[in-house]
């Protein structure tokens, strides 16, 4: 018996399968559930888009990207551990991508089905929107490895150690001090216990401790009305999401809605590069083109099957691996989230989690991210990484002040005086904050290293890709133009402040040389 036991074990061993892979699973899949609930719950409770639409094609069609993804990225953990004779690979996760969920929601789907008044021609307007995202970081996936070897680390960490401090960490943290009891509980079994590093009793994964401890102490206050109080909505059924041509209806319709899309699948490809960058430094090298690829292509698979959403690599993957998390964590979530997607029960499992609860592994993955970037960058360029930071911190405080605008019932444009000018300077520094964090980061590491001329390179394409919005664009959804089509000269200024300080680089570097030669 012994000796069948110990080979069941070593073929677990080989297929990555270990006992973190529970934490890690719980972190990833809730992730992804609430990402889909958030958008059935938008579509339907903001635009009254019809359920059996939203629940029975879009939900559906949206978990087989996931499902392709993370099986994808499992299978590629599995063949780099034959290829390096490792046991500690950690699979990349793969999920929905929030900033784009929101976008394609609000500024896709949504405005789609108000324009045509038709729920079915929005929903193909929408996946092909979703399959030419998906077409355009799949052919983006071959500039990748070029693009990391440009860019120093500093760069490419910066970015992603901002989104994991600041969207990741500080939002959910939000969540927890709504409901102290609660959230606290379980952020001190999460820090104690992973980020501590002290095994829980029972040796019971922390994670998975944490977050039902949570909903028991949450469902206990209830019953005194302190407590998180469930209900459970009707969902439609679900429906197999087999691939289907009913795109093409909506292919005459998709170029209004491009230039809001578009601009997530440049910083889906930026933050894919990133994160591959943020796996080597966790000890894991993935071929950055087959990461980019994978997202590509399950972009692709989910919009031929109906989805509406496209997915990306996470952030994540230092911290599943510091979970103990291998393969089994990415196969068990791609079956999941595929399951719970076709059989239609993702919005009642999530009602069931109480935020608070679930936040401080959300937490804890913000911390372990930023740490990581740190350890894996050179000390001398600590200050590049925190100058990145910068768009991400004018994101986080936009998403706030706009929700606080909404629940007030105005806009923006309500806004006057110097609150209107600090509205608009944070709308400009947070659109296209990922691909504004990397060139900041990156140039900053090139000039302390005294590369100034390719310091100079990194601030004109920010000058360049400013001039049509891909990075701090006027406009409130981010939107792409070209700048003669536009009534404000903004693009023009950013542009010719990037451009000068591209010359005083490139002047300093001359003064540099002729300093040299003689």
């Amino acid at each position: 018996m012994t000796g069948i036991n110990m080979n069941v074990k070593n073929r677990l061993q080989s297929l990555l399968i270990r006992p973190g892979d529970l934490n890690a699973f719980f972190g990833l899949v809730v992730d992804n559930m609430t990402q889909l609930v958030i958008m059935a719950a938008i579509l339907v409770g903001i635009f009254q888009f019809p359920r059996e639409i939203v629940y029975g094609r879009m939900i559906p069609g949206s978990a087989i990207g996931v499902f392709v993804g993370d099986l994808a990225y499992t299978i590629m953990a599995i063949r780099l551990a034959r290829r390096t004779g490792r046991s500690d690979i950690t699979a990349m996760p793969l999920g929905i991508d929030t900033p784009s969920l929101f976008a394609f929601t609000f500024g896709v789907i949504g405005p789609a089905y108000v324009a045509t008044n038709d729920a079915a021609l929005a929903w193909k307007i929408s996946t092909a929107v979703i399959i030419l995202v998906g077409l355009v970081k799949t052919a983006g996936a071959f500039l990748g490895p070029m693009i990391q070897r440009a860019v120093p680390r500093a760069g490419l960490l910066g970015p992603i150690a901002a989104v994991a401090l600041l969207l990741i960490a500080f939002l959910p943290l939000l969540k927890i001090i709504q409901m102290p009891l609660v959230g606290f509980f379980s952020l001190i079994v999460i820090l104690t216990c992973i980020v501590g590093k002290i095994p829980f009793p029972f040796r019971i994964p922390a994670a998975f401790a944490a977050v039902v401890l949570g909903i028991l102490l949450s469902h206990l206050l209830g019953l005194f009305g302190l407590g998180h109080e469930a209900a459970l909505h009707e969902t439609a059924a679900g429906a197999l999401p087999l691939p289907t041509l009913a795109f093409l209806e909506g292919l005459p319709h998709v170029l209004a809605y491009l230039p809001i899309a578009l601009p997530f699948a440049i910083i889906v490809i930026i933050g894919g590069i990133d994160v591959t960058e943020s796996a080597a430094a966790a000890g894991d090298e993935y071929d950055t083109r087959s990461i980019l690829l994978t997202s590509g292509l399950s972009t692709v698979a989910s919009g031929l099957c109906g989805g509406v959403v496209q997915t990306t690599p996470y952030i994540g993957h230092p911290a599943y691996k510091e979970m103990g998390g291998g393969a089994g964590y990415t196969l068990a979530t791609a079956l999941f989230i595929g399951l719970a997607g076709i059989f239609g029960f993702l919005g009642n499992v999530v009602d069931l989690l109480p935020e608070a609860a679930v936040a401080p592994i959300l937490v804890f993955i913000g911390l372990e991210i930023t740490a990581q970037a740190f350890a894996a960058t050179p000390k001398e360029h600590y200050k590049a990484v925190a100058f990145a930071f910068l768009p991400v911190i004018a994101a986080v405080i936009l998403i706030q002040m706009n929700s606080l605008l909404g629940n007030l019932g105005k806009s923006s444009s309500d806004l006057q005086g110097e609150t209107a000018l600090t509205y608009q300077a944070m709308l400009f520094l947070s659109n296209g904050f990922i691909v504004s964090s990397l060139l900041w980061g990156g140039a900053l590491a090139e000039i302390i290293d005294r590369r100034l001329r390719r310091a100079a390179l990194f601030f004109g394409a920010a000058g360049a890709l400013a001039l049509f919005g891909v990075i701090h664009s006027p406009f409130e959804d981010g939107r792409l133009f070209f700048p003669w089509g536009i009534e404000t000269i903004y693009p023009f200024r950013i542009a010719a402040a990037y451009g000068l300080m591209a010359a005083f680089l490139v002047g300093m570097a001359f003064q540099r040389n002729q300093d040299k030669s003689r």
